[in-house]
Formats: C-alpha cells, sequence, structure tokens
C-alpha cells in the first residue's frame, strides 16, 4: 500500500478568487488568520517580497524569513476598476492601489469602505486584514 500524501492547501482561503490553492508560502495564510499581513526577506541579501515570495530572484537562495508589513505606507498610485477579471463581477467596482513601504511595496485593493474623496496620492495608509464571506481572507488598504 502507498503512503497517503497530504497536500497543504491552504491558500485556497485566500481572495475573492483563488487561482492557486498550493504554495510555497501557505504560512501566509496562518498570519492573515492571527492578524497578520506578512511578507518575505532573504537572509542573505536582505530583499523583501511582497507577495511572499520563498526563492530570492536577486541571490537565487532560499534562506527567507517572515516580516510583518506594518506601520504606514505612502499612497503612490490608484486606480478605480470598473471592469474585473473573471470571478471578480460582483466586486465592480473596486479600487486597486500600491503603497510604498520604504524598502518594499505592496500592491492590493483600497477598503470599500474608504470614500474616493478620501483618496490623495502621497497619504499615508495601512495594509489590514480583511475577512471574507465563507471563512476567506484578503488585505485591504486603510488610511492611517
Amino acid at each position: 500500500m502507498g503512503k497517503k500524501i497530504e497536500i497543504d492547501d491552504r491558500f485556497k482561503k485566500f481572495g475573492t478568487v483563488s487561482f492557486t490553492a498550493i504554495t510555497k508560502t501557505n504560512d501566509f495564510i496562518d498570519h492573515l488568520e492571527q492578524g497578520k499581513v506578512m511578507g518575505t526577506r532573504c537572509k542573505d541579501c536582505g530583499m523583501h517580497f511582497f507577495p511572499p515570495r520563498a526563492d530570492c530572484f536577486r541571490c537565487l537562495e532560499s534562506h527567507m524569513e517572515w516580516f510583518e508589513v506594518a506601520g504606514n505606507g505612502k499612497l503612490v498610485t490608484y486606480s478605480k476598476l470598473e471592469y474585473g477579471p473573471v470571478g471578480f463581477e460582483k466586486d465592480l467596482p473596486y479600487r486597486i492601489a500600491l503603497l510604498d513601504y520604504g524598502d518594499y511595496k505592496v500592491f492590493g485593493r483600497i477598503d470599500d469602505a474608504v470614500p474616493d474623496d478620501a483618496l490623495s496620492v502621497g497619504m499615508e495608509m495601512k495594509t489590514a486584514v480583511n475577512h471574507l464571506d465563507e471563512g476567506r481572507l484578503n488585505y485591504v488598504f486603510q488610511p492611517a
């Protein structure tokens, strides 16, 4: 008899639509469940990654550690989407943005509770865990 292989599919809990259920960074979901948005940093060269990566493309090593996306980032740019990819039709319209945290940048969605007229390039925002239906999780940007 063959040994039963267990599949670590925690990542299927991420986002409105999960395009992958398995990744080398499945611990990202555990961190979200604990209320923390985390990225990875290469222990060898110090490069930060968000979304998290298991392997560094700069030095080609796999010695990664987790770091928390904490504090405030600056809103670099944002856009309101009127059309979305398959699976996101019910979310429309929604806003996507890029926050600059200095050593790294985070791309994501702006919290639906933030009105359009409250947004301005350069404003301080934070990245926060967001709970979706059916036990799914993601992260959103909120004013600091």
